[in-house]
């Protein structure tokens, strides 16, 4: 467990600087953002306590925020996001004894069931950081476009950081 943490740690420290440096200065087609940080928050496992994924989404959020001029934007919503984690991951596989302490990616639950788990958290994360950032729904159409091409440009390079990142499947 000490050595998925410590990974863990050095992966979200990888990913917060490629978002800070990298990320945040790239809008593509003046309507898509990349949130490449999210991954952590995504996979981590299944059996970690609520408290330490939340202290985990928070405070990537939070640096993200203090490195972004972002105030509070991305800490609540990877607070958000850490809190639908476990529902959304739930509803795309059954809940038993195998599931409990399984960590989210591509070599555990396969391409369909994580496509999709992964595409609902992205999603979410989108729609709640163009909703907390514009804070009125006068915008509405311009938080749907950017929600959108932001969920799936994100999706689609988060499942490249997943088949790069080499992890062995876990069944027990």
């Amino acid at each position: 467990m000490g050595r998925n943490i410590l990974q863990s740690i050095l992966i979200l420290a990888c990913l917060i600087i490629v978002q800070v440096l990298i990320c945040n200065h790239i809008m593509l087609f003046n309507v898509a953002m990349i949130f490449v940080f999210i991954y952590v928050v995504i996979n981590l496992p299944m059996d970690l306590h609520t408290g330490w994924l939340l202290t985990w989404a928070f405070v990537g959020g939070l640096i993200v925020d203090i490195f972004s001029d972002t105030p509070g934007v991305n800490s609540l919503a990877c607070t958000i996001l850490a809190i639908i984690k476990r529902p959304a991951f739930y509803a795309y596989i059954p809940r038993d004894d195998r599931t409990k302490d399984i960590e989210p990616s591509l070599a555990n639950l396969g391409f369909a069931v994580y496509a999709k788990y992964l595409f609902t958290m992205v999603a979410a994360y989108s729609v709640l950081v163009f909703t907390i950032e514009y804070f009125n729904f006068a915008d509405i159409k311009e938080i749907v476009i950017m929600s959108a091409a932001s969920a799936v440009s994100t999706f689609l390079i988060l499942l490249g950081i997943d088949s790069i990142i080499v992890k062995t499947p876990s069944h027990k």
